[in-house]
């Protein structure tokens, strides 16, 4: 029987074990080799008249489409590993953040590349327009991500030498990590419900490609701004210092920046995704210059 206290630890193990990390992985990478043939022949099946969808969807026009399928599969699992890096690293998690953010303009690209009109009008032309913005941000953002990385590297905690104090906070992290397993998926599933009710009521004609592309991740990062603000409340029990306050702060801004993003479009969009993650790190290097200072000065 397992007792109380144990209780966390085992139902994180069965969640968020490296071994249920692995088999999700391959799960997911699976599924997505599958939808990626299984969309790319319902668009020979129509192109070729052999099925007759009263749907005219964007993502049914073109082969190119079809990678958009498999990438919004690959989107779910950054979600899982999102999660399974909570409670590890903070800066990891906000990374997640950011790569899951990408992912989506990559995916979005996929989509737009079989619409270009490719003409000497390019910077006059809408689309174009704005594949161009989106292909320069994906570069932007693949860099300020790599830099992010670079400021978040740091030595590994010895897990058995660790203070208690950072031992309770790790294990609340595990809590709400356990929370947002069920409540994503809970999320996802109703999301395609509601889509697929949404397309067989009105056979896609009310719903737009920016709308589908900002299914589930438009909440998902509403989630993760409240989720933000709890850790960041509840750092205040394990530390007072001052740059550390500011750092899951600027964070939370970064989170709020990249989901205002969703509820426009065009070049204001791609510009607040931009401005979000040049913020985060912005933030994290001057906690590093900080921290780095305040441990001379110590000494």
């Amino acid at each position: 029987m397992i007792k109380r206290k144990e209780i966390v630890p085992f139902i994180f193990d069965k969640m968020l074990s490296d071994h249920t990390r692995e088999k999700a992985e391959k799960i997911i990478l699976n599924i997505a080799i599958l939808s990626f043939f299984m969309h790319l022949a319902v668009i020979y099946l129509i192109k070729f008249g052999l099925i007759d969808l009263p749907a005219n969807s964007e993502l049914l026009l073109n082969p190119i489409s079809a990678a958009y399928t498999p990438f919004s599969f690959i989107l779910i699992y950054e979600v899982y590993l999102l999660i399974y890096y909570l409670p590890q690293s903070f800066t990891t998690y906000i990374t997640k953040q950011y790569e899951i953010i990408t992912l989506i303009i990559i995916r979005k690209l996929f989509n737009d590349l079989s619409y270009l009109e490719l003409t000497s009008d390019w910077f006059e032309i809408k689309g174009d327009l704005q594949f161009t913005y989106d292909l320069v941000a994906s570069l932007i953002l693949y860099y300020l991500i790599f830099l992010f990385l670079k400021q978040g590297k740091r030595a590994v905690v010895d897990q058995e030498n660790i203070d208690p104090t950072i031992h309770r906070f790790i294990n609340t992290k595990k809590l709400i990590a356990i929370v947002l397993v069920p409540l994503f998926f809970a999320m996802a599933l109703y999301t395609l419900i509601d889509w697929a009710a949404g397309v067989s009521l009105y056979n896609d004609e009310s719903i737009s490609f920016e709308s589908i592309n900002n299914l589930f991740f438009e909440d998902f990062f509403l989630v993760l701004i409240l989720v933000d603000v709890v850790l960041l409340l509840i750092s205040f029990f394990y530390t007072n210092q001052f740059h550390k306050i500011m750092r899951n702060s600027g964070f939370i801004i970064s989170t709020i920046l990249i989901r205002m993003s969703f509820g426009v479009s065009g070049l204001i969009s791609t510009v607040l995704i931009v401005v979000a993650v040049l913020f985060g790190l912005s933030i994290l290097y001057i906690h590093n210059r900080y921290e780095k200072d305040t441990l001379v000065s110590d000494v």
